[in-house]
């Protein structure tokens, strides 16, 4: 019912990050991680859609306040907690370590594909 709301910040931070070092991030001589930062931003805030959207659908989030079903039962609060640290976390970290590979192996793709046409 609150595992979105990991992914959710982790894409927060992500785009802050990323808006206030934007030189870094676009250089050529950045790591592959810097370079393919955007990729990560738009998986986690894909990710995020994805999940509150399927939240929706299934009533766990309501249009009303406290808009979690669970926060209108007593200990609901815990359950979210529960929730968000042994869903949340990881599915972030599970989902940050494939792009992380993605973007090593995209870089390698990218060095062989200049040293080929040098």
């Amino acid at each position: 019912m609150a595992c979105f709301v990991v992914p959710l910040i982790q894409a927060v931070a992500t785009s802050v990050y990323r808006k206030r070092n934007i030189q870094s991030v676009t250089s050529p001589d950045a790591s592959p991680f810097k370079r393919h930062l955007p990729s990560l931003e738009k998986m986690l805030w894909g990710g995020t859609v994805m999940l509150i959207v399927d939240h929706i659908i299934n009533g766990e989030l309501t249009w009303r306040f406290p808009f979690f079903t669970a926060l209108d039962q007593a200990g609901g609060g815990a359950v979210m907690l529960k929730e968000m640290l042994t869903v949340g976390v990881p599915m972030s970290l599970a989902l940050t370590a494939l792009w992380a590979v993605w973007a090593v192996l995209e870089s390698r793709k990218e060095s062989i594909h200049i040293q080929t046409n040098n």
